[in-house]
Formats: structure tokens, sequence, C-alpha cells
């Protein structure tokens, strides 16, 4: 027994073919909006691929892009389709491809919507390749002087004002790292000699953090050196006075910058989507509509369409069966290949 069948008069299937071909223009423009959002996508991680370890991330940005194209061709073609079907002798040679176009769409439905998840679970991948990628932004950005890496110390610069953070996870990780260059130290200097021997990797390390760390919005002068030390410092206490430094981590500002860009990218993409959806549902009844037609001449007769032919498990079962002799078939061949080659060895 048919699933979810209807039935169709003339004037019905034209509505439905009118409604399709709309739809489906309306769906392009669709296309172009994902197409649009993986480029702004691939363009956000491009400006800060400096501080990303891998190209991983940009799985998702191409996805989207090819989405997008994908979606304009196919739903361009189906709108010519809906189009040819008021004319029974243009949809005469669409007739045999039909079928196999709606297949593929199904397919197309299923990685779109796979896409869109995959914009939501991409938190993940990006938290991990942003802690590597950060941490060597931040140990770079003292070679000033190195080819290939002078450009670090104004990326991490301006990434720590635009996003209002400090470090990787917070503004004690630059106590961890030399962050200035040797050019700048006096090593005729006692302090600077103590400093370097009191640490095992000879090393300067100092309790201070770069400028782009400070927080304008303090109303007192930026504390940015001897941050742990109390004394050097009035009226100060690091432990119980708000530091007027970003507290937060760079890390997690880009990342909750991304997760939100994601997510909206990944709920449009979810209603582009349903929208890809219905059309697909809508197509499959066109089809099976203009197929039972029993008379072409006669127009306005009645015709039935539906989603499937037979009910779910029904379609399941022949659609399985169908695998195993595609199988057995594959096998036969491998087997006659096999006895072919044999007498040869002989």
């Amino acid at each position: 027994m048919a699933l979810l069948k209807v039935k169709f008069d003339q004037k019905k299937r034209v509505k439905l073919a009118q409604g399709l071909w709309l739809m489906n223009w309306l769906s392009v423009l669709a296309g172009i909006v994902v197409f649009s959002l993986g480029l702004f996508l691939k363009i956000e991680l491009r400006k800060r691929s400096d501080v990303m370890n891998n190209s991983e991330s940009h799985f998702v940005p191409n996805s989207l892009i090819g989405m997008g194209v994908l979606s304009c061709v196919f739903n361009s073609l189906a709108g010519k389709i809906c189009y040819d079907a008021l004319d029974p002798s243009k949809y005469a040679k669409w007739k045999p491809w039909l079928k196999s176009y709606l297949v593929v769409c199904v397919l197309f439905n299923i990685v779109l919507f796979l896409v869109a998840l995959c914009c939501f679970l991409m938190r993940g991948s990006l938290e991990s390749t942003l802690a590597q990628g950060l941490k060597n932004g931040m140990k770079y950005y003292r070679d000033t002087d190195t080819p290939g890496r002078c450009f670090m110390k104004k990326t991490i610069d301006l990434l720590q004002i635009e996003f209002k953070c400090c470090g990787n996870n917070g503004f004690r990780d630059w106590f961890e790292i030399q962050w200035i260059s040797n050019r700048y130290l006096d090593f005729s200097s006692k302090e600077v000699k103590d400093r370097i021997k009191s640490n095992v990797d000879g090393r300067y390390l100092v309790d201070g953090v770069p400028f782009s760390c400070c927080n304008p919005n303090s109303p007192r002068p930026c504390i940015q050196y001897q941050l742990t030390n109390n004394s050097a410092h009035y009226s100060y206490d690091h432990q119980t006075e708000e530091l007027n430094l970003w507290v937060r981590g760079c890390r997690a500002a880009l990342l909750n910058y991304y997760g939100s860009l994601m997510n909206s990218m990944g709920a449009v993409t979810l209603l582009v989507w349903l929208f890809e959806v219905s059309i697909t549902i809508g197509l499959r009844y066109l089809h099976t509509a203009l197929e039972g037609v029993s008379n072409p001449e006669d127009l306005e007769c009645e015709s039935e369409g539906w989603l499937l032919e037979k009910s779910v498990s029904e379609t399941w079962k022949a659609f399985l069966e169908s695998l195993k002799k595609l199988g057995k078939s594959n096998q036969v061949e491998a087997e006659g290949a096999d006895t072919g080659q044999a007498p040869e060895a002989g």
C-alpha cells in the first residue's frame, strides 16, 4: 500500500508544479546565503590562522561553500523540471531521469543535514587547535627579528585588544614564557643576569604582561610589570584587588566568538535543509502524480501521488534485498574472473 497517498486533478497538479517552481528559485537564494555564510566563516578563520595549529577548522566553511553551490545547481534544475511539467511534450524528456534525480536530492539532503550538525559540533576541534596555536603564537611573540615570525607580536597584540583578552587561558600564561626579546635586554645588568640564572632553561621570565592586556576601563594606570609584587606599587594587593588587566583568556574569547557564529550558521543551514526536504517531497508527489496519469491526452483526468510506493518496512526490505543482489552479482563476477585466470596459471 502506498504511503501518504493523495489524489490530484489537473488543477492541483498545475498548482503543485507552480508552487514548486517558486520554492526552487527561493531555494536558489537560500543556497547563495549558505555559500555566503561559508565564505564569511572561511575569511574569519583565515584572519586568525596564525594562532590556529592546523587547517582542520576549514572543513565546515568549505562544506558550506560546496553545499551552497550544489543547492543553486540542483534547485535551478528542479525549477526547470517543474516549469516543463506543465507541458506534456516538454516533460517527456525529463521523465526517464526524474527518479534518479530524486535519489540524488535525497542524498544531498542527508549531506546538508550532516553539514548543519558539523556547525554545532565544530567547537571541540576548534578548542584544541586554538589552544596549541595560541601557545605557539605567544612563544614566538618576542621573535620580532626572525623572518616568518616578525609579525606575530602585532598579531597577538591586536588579537588581545580586539577580543579584550590576555594570554591563552589567562594573563598568568605570560609569566611562563619569555615574551621580551633578547635584543631589548641589558645583559650587563645584575637583575637580568639573576633572572636568567634562576631559570633552568636560561629564559628571562617576569611577572608581567604585554601592554595589549591592559584594560582601558580601569581608573588606575595600567600595572603590567611586577604584578605579584605588592611592595612595588602603592596601595596594591594582587590577591584581593581587581587587576586592571583583561582577565579572560583569548582561547575562551575566540571560542565564544566562533561558537556563536557557527551556531547561527548551523541554525540557518537547518532551516535551509527543512526547505530542501519539503521541495524534495513536493517533487516526489509531482513525479508520482504525473506518472499516474492513465491517459496523457486527457489532461483533466485524476491521478494519485504518493511519497513511497510501499510502506516504510516493505521499502526498507526491498532496499536490503537489492543490496544483497548487488553483492552477490559482484561476488559471482569476482569468482568468474578467478576461474578464468586459473588455467593461465596452470
